[in-house]
């Protein structure tokens, strides 16, 4: 289980400030690009890395003479992940073991679909041992699995025998989902999105409205506070979100999410954690300065920031927001992609990434997935694998170790270290870098 408030480090740590004017050029905009980008880099170096020291002694204690040692990265702390409703939904799914072999290539993160009109269309009739396959595999493969969504008031939140019931009686029922849901999934499941677009979709109790129209923060607060609570008494160490779109995109969104949260925070709510829908507007190119702004305000709560929706797209529509022009070809598609994941990684206050859609076959936006209709890789999943097994993954080979030791600066994760002594003999050993540990280790070669 990973404790995301040891991940997220103070945000006084190298924040960029981004009181720059607006891009009035094309030359312009590049620049403020490389300036936020310059600065997110080097977040990436200073607090997604690690000081680490092995040393390896022989029998008698001295220091063992070893002919080579190879560190390799096995696993990152950050998480990199992709609804993984294809092997959910679909009773025969398409090409289903190359689906999994590209999935397992990039990610170590898988949301589940937990939308209550899907999972219990049938009133006392879940669909839980629909998931358990998938669930198992990614266990297998180190695979972290999340849940989407306990609570959300949009149509797909609400099964439609919730409507031969009372307000009450709803929310008896909604209470008793959440309990059930995550209480049953603990072990298996320990991460949520508890409450679903807050600020964006009507309250519970109003059947005469648009679903999807701005709420005022004090609308939904007393159902998101006890959605949480009923989450939390289920699973105290579960992992639970509060997620919401337009909050890049619009400041008055964001500052109505802002004002919800600080209200819920105020009341002693337990939430884990603040998702961050990245696809709305659908088109748009969000300004790096805009995302940056929003990582800041929202990382003042001193709360996890998850990136929850990804969709960048290839479907050839115009770009819109104004930060960029063009067409969504497919290098744009990636040059935005290896844009959004790097001021992510390179901010301090977020710990997930997670894309919504693997394959353009079952893309909700045209063309949006990282791998096209037959599952052949995209330029998009080419720069993700990159940023993922090379630009942010630590590799090194030592020869011939002065006194044993091996002294390196690594990405927060898993490693395997394979030692080969003078004689030929080799052995391997595993470790774990971790934030705010010593990450300090000494093998005895038997």
């Amino acid at each position: 289980m990973f404790d995301f408030r040891k991940l997220s480090l103070p945000i006084s740590i190298l924040l960029f400030q981004s009181a720059l004017p607006a891009a009035e050029t094309p030359a312009e905009t590049l620049r403020v690009e490389a300036e936020i980008l310059g600065q997110a880099k080097a977040n990436i170096e200073k607090m997604r890395k690690g000081d680490a020291e092995i040393v390896f002694t022989a029998v008698d204690g001295k220091p063992a003479r070893l002919a080579r040692v190879e560190v390799e990265q096995t696993g990152s702390d950050f998480l990199v992940g992709c609804i993984i409703f294809d092997l959910v939904r679909d009773e025969s799914p398409f090409r289903a073991e190359r689906f999994k072999e590209r999935f397992k290539e990039l990610f170590n993160f898988a949301v589940f679909p937990f939308y209550w009109a899907g999972y219990e269309d049938v009133q006392g009739m879940t669909r839980w041992r629909e998931m358990m396959p998938a669930l198992e595999w990614c266990r297998a493969n180190g695979i972290t699995a999340k849940g989407h969504p306990l609570v959300w008031t949009a149509p797909s939140g609400k099964p439609d025998w919730l409507a031969n019931y009372s307000v009450p009686e709803q929310l008896q029922f909604l209470e008793s989902r959440v309990k059930n849901v995550v209480g049953g999934c603990a072990g298996r499941i320990e991460i949520w999105d508890v409450f679903n677009e807050a600020v964006n979709t009507r309250a519970w109790d109003d059947t005469t409205g648009d679903t999807w129209r701005p709420v005022p923060p004090a609308t939904n607060a007393d159902l998101v506070e006890k959605a949480f609570r009923w989450a939390h008494r289920a699973n105290p160490a579960a992992t639970l979100i509060l997620n919401d779109y337009y909050v890049i995109a619009k400041e008055d969104t964001r500052e109505r999410f802002y004002q919800l949260v600080k209200e819920l925070l105020r009341r002693g709510t337990p939430i884990s954690g603040l998702g961050i829908q990245a696809h709305e507007p659908r088109q748009e190119w969000y300004p790096p300065r805009e995302v940056w702004k929003t990582f800041d305000r929202l990382g003042e709560f001193g709360l996890p920031l998850h990136i929850t929706e990804f969709t960048p797209q290839s479907s050839g529509k115009p770009i819109t927001g104004g930060w960029r022009t063009g067409e969504w070809d497919r290098e744009l598609q990636a040059d935005f992609t290896q844009q959004m994941f790097t001021l992510a990684f390179g901010h301090p206050a977020v710990v997930s990434f997670n894309f919504w859609g693997l394959s353009d076959r079952n893309s909700w936006l045209p063309e949006g997935g990282l791998i096209d209709d037959n599952y052949r890789p995209k330029p998009v999943y080419e720069r993700m694998r990159k940023l993922l097994h090379e630009d942010f993954r630590t590799s090194l080979t030592v020869d011939n170790p002065e006194a044993g030791k091996v002294s390196f600066r690594g990405f927060f994760g898993a490693y395997r270290v394979t030692v080969t002594d003078r004689d030929g003999r080799v052995k391997a050993y595993e470790l774990h870098l971790r934030r705010d540990e010593e990450n300090h280790w000494k093998f005895r070669l038997d």
